[in-house]
Formats: C-alpha cells, sequence, structure tokens
C-alpha cells in the first residue's frame, strides 16, 4: 500500500471539487480513503470512520456489496459497452428503464439515462426546450428556480442551482427565475407556516404573471433541498406549487437527485411523501448506490409523444448513457433494496435517526435541524433568539466536522450548516454512536468559540 505521503504528492495534480482548492495546499488539509465497507470507510492510515455522507448522498446501500461487484464484472464480460445511440440498445439498459418506469409513480414511463444528476437535470429542461419548439412555442424556455436550490455543476444546472453557488462564475442565468426559498425558520419573518405557503404561493403567482406563462417551460424543485442547506418546505407547499403550474401550463420537474431511492422511505419521494405526480422527475446517486456513475431523467407519456412525433431528431446524448456496466449495477441495486426492504426499513430507522439529530436542539450552539428521516441538517448560530449567524471566518460547520472525523464520523460542513446523509443500513446503535459523537463534538466546538 503506498503511504499517504506518496498518495497526497501525487494528489497535487488533481482537481477536488467543491473546494478551497488554495487551502488543500496546507499539510494536513486532506483526507485519503483508502477502502470502505457496510457504513464505515477507512482513511489511508487504518482510521475507520461512519460514512455520515454515505460518499455524497449516494453509497444507500452501504459500501463493499460483493453482490454489486460481481453484477458490474459480470456484464463487462457480457458486454463491456455499447451505445444507445441511433438505433442501437442492449438488454441492460431496455430492462432497468422498464424497471426505473416501474418505480416512478403516475404515467411517467420513458427514461433517458446520463451519469450524473446535473446532467439528469440539464436533460429535463433541454427537453422540454425542444418539447415547446416541437409544439411551435420556442419562446417557452424560462425556467422558474428557488434560492436555495442545488441542480448540479454544468452549466445550465448550475443557472438553476442558487445563485450563490455561481458567485464568480458565469452560467445561463438569462433563462432562470429564482423564487423565494422555502425556509420558513429562516424567511417566515413572524408568519406562521400556512401563512408562509400562501407568500410562497403569491411569489410564484406573481412571477409567472412578471415573466409570463407563455414564456416559462418548466418549474424544478427539490422535495428537500440538499446541498443549499436540507430545506424543508412547508407542508403542502409541493402540491400547491404544482397545482399553480398546472393552470399555467408549466411543467412540474422533481429534482429527485438525492431523494429518490430509499432517502425518505420509498423508491420515489414526489407521491409518497408530497403528493405530487412531476411530468419529469430526475434522479441519480441512489439509482446505483455510487457503484457506477448513473443518472435517469424520467418523463410522462405526453412529453414522450410529442419528443418521438414524425419530423424531427432527439439530438441530446451522452457517450456512456445507458453504460452496460451502470445498468448492471442499477438493477442489482434496485434488487437489493427490495430484496432487504430497505426503504421500508429506512420508514423506522430514519424516523429514529431525525428523533435523535433533532434532540441536539438542547445544545444552545444549535439553532435548527431540519430535513427529514436519512437527510437532516443542523445549523449553528450565536444567538438562537435572534438567529445571527456566525461570521464565515468562524468556520463553525468545519471545526464541528474536523471534530466528528476525529472521532469516526464524517460529516459534511456548509458554512454554518452540517449535513448528515448517512447511508440507509444503519441500525438504531449505530445511530446512538452518532449522535453520541456529534453532541460531543458540537459541545467541543462551542466551548472554544
Amino acid at each position: 500500500m503506498n503511504s499517504t505521503t506518496d498518495i497526497l504528492k501525487q494528489d497535487a495534480h488533481l482537481i477536488q471539487s467543491f473546494a478551497d482548492l488554495n487551502a488543500l495546499k496546507e499539510q494536513g488539509a486532506r483526507t485519503v480513503i483508502n477502502r470502505a465497507e457496510g457504513a464505515y470507510v477507512y482513511d489511508n492510515d487504518g482510521q475507520k470512520m461512519i460514512d455520515g455522507i454515505a460518499g455524497l448522498w449516494c453509497v444507500n446501500i452501504g459500501h463493499g456489496r460483493q453482490e454489486m461487484v460481481d453484477a458490474i464484472a459480470d456484464q463487462l464480460k457480457q458486454l463491456d459497452y455499447y451505445s444507445t445511440f441511433y438505433n442501437f440498445t442492449h438488454p441492460t439498459a431496455a430492462a432497468l428503464a422498464e424497471k426505473v418506469a416501474d418505480l416512478a409513480p403516475g404515467d411517467l414511463n420513458a427514461v433517458y439515462f446520463a451519469n450524473s444528476g446535473s446532467v439528469a437535470n440539464d436533460t429535463a429542461i433541454r427537453m422540454l426546450h425542444h418539447y415547446n419548439i416541437r409544439k411551435g412555442k420556442p419562446e417557452k424556455n424560462k425556467v422558474l428556480s428557488r434560492h436555495g436550490a442545488y441542480h448540479g455543476s454544468t452549466h445550465l444546472s448550475m443557472a438553476l442551482t442558487t445563485p450563490a453557488y455561481s458567485e464568480g462564475w458565469h452560467c445561463a442565468s438569462e433563462l432562470v427565475h429564482h423564487l423565494r426559498a422555502p425556509h420558513h425558520w429562516r424567511e417566515g419573518d413572524g408568519m406562521t407556516e400556512a401563512e408562509f405557503l400562501d407568500a410562497l404561493a403569491e411569489d410564484l403567482t406573481q412571477s409567472i404573471e412578471h415573466l409570463g406563462a407563455e414564456n416559462i417551460c418548466a418549474f424544478i424543485a427539490e422535495p428537500i433541498q440538499g446541498a443549499g442547506g436540507v430545506i424543508a418546505a412547508p407542508a403542502g407547499y409541493h402540491r400547491r406549487m404544482q397545482d399553480i403550474c398546472r393552470a399555467n401550463e408549466i411543467k412540474f420537474v422533481a429534482d429527485e437527485v438525492v431523494t429518490a431511492f430509499g432517502r425518505l422511505g420509498h423508491f420515489f419521494a414526489s407521491e409518497a411523501v408530497f403528493d405530487t405526480t412531476p411530468d419529469i422527475i430526475c434522479t441519480a446517486k441512489g439509482l446505483t448506490s455510487g457503484y457506477q456513475p448513473m443518472s435517469a431523467t424520467i418523463v410522462t407519456d405526453e412529453i414522450h409523444d410529442v419528443i418521438s412525433g414524425p419530423g424531427g431528431m432527439f439530438l441530446h446524448g451522452m457517450t456512456y448513457s445507458g453504460h452496460p456496466a451502470a445498468s448492471a449495477a442499477a438493477l442489482t441495486n434496485i434488487a437489493i433494496m427490495e430484496r432487504e426492504q430497505i426503504p421500508e426499513r429506512v420508514r423506522t430507522t430514519g424516523a429514529y435517526f431525525e428523533k435523535l439529530m433533532r434532540g441536539l436542539m438542547d445544545i444552545e450552539l444549535v439553532g435548527e435541524v431540519r430535513g427529514s428521516h436519512f437527510m437532516i441538517g443542523i445549523e449553528f448560530v450565536m444567538d438562537r433568539a435572534t438567529k445571527a449567524s456566525h461570521p464565515p471566518e468562524a468556520e463553525v460547520g468545519l471545526k464541528v466536522a474536523r471534530a466528528c472525523q476525529k472521532r469516526g464520523l464524517i460529516a459534511r460542513p456548509l458554512g454554518n450548516v452540517l449535513i448528515l446523509s448517512p447511508t440507509l443500513i444503519m441500525d438504531e446503535p449505530m445511530i446512538d454512536e452518532i449522535e453520541a459523537i456529534l453532541r460531543d463534538a458540537i459541545e467541543e466546538v462551542a466551548a472554544g468559540l
């Protein structure tokens, strides 16, 4: 095994994602993950840590599943690669498309595969642009997104993402209008949740009137906003937004890149949890549990009928769309989830995890614990009564994350927020251990502020 020093010397050539690249030049700034098993990962020096972020919201069935490795290897022996361009397909992509359509709600029966959530969301908008052009409405191309949203890092999906992420970068912002963040605790300004929901609905209605429904192709929303800080909208929000969109002939796009495949206790959360039937669902991450890169953009029969009608080409595609190995990984991942009833288990274990995380509110540094099941955000504040935030230079989230890591838990810092999105195979004793580590780490950081 290479020494950590040797690996980090090689790693100087690697550009990390969403990182302070200058800070990574400092000694000890980077962590080398060497192997993983179940709910744990190990660094190159042998430290065992609970993977509290499931790789990156994605390793839902846990690490090191031999069944997954075998399925991928067997597929590579049978058919290592062929494209799904032109008139070509292959058995594994076809079987996966049928399975995903079967799991998806409503009449979302047509599936486009790609290799990331960013591309899945990008594809959804490109499809709707193509759809409206084919319907003779090329001007119907604008998109309604939200402050606090995260939809990806490609050029278009970054434009859909909250503007806070695009500072210092150009993006296709002329196509996107951002609505109010649905964060009652921060944005409610003394309103009840019901009053805040009315205000959010009015913001959507006024935005449609301002831009013109004839110019808007879609409203895109995560069921729970993820990398924007784990923001859960008021109860009934998504159905209310969908109804307004439907009344204005605007397609409702659910970004389930994080929430699908068990994280909230169902294969898809849109209908089961949020009472919506989207026109498009985008997913990735839990589709293969991270064992292979893959995403899916799932569209209704009505959209597919338009884009597959006579007289036009579907000029969109990625070399690795529907890759045989990724398709095999997804089919096996879904089979494991069904056989072990992982989404059903999450309804119990995830509720227990959420309960324990909310219990951390008894620490004064904690302003809010939000989210649902295995998707939790903990926001740290200077003063709970005023909700005053710590200045960026205090690096409170980062300090808590570091304190967690030295105790054997990986958590994700995001400014003054700490994100937990663990593997879905956790049992109650492991959840208890996470709570104890978090409590100890938060109290240590609080004492030093």
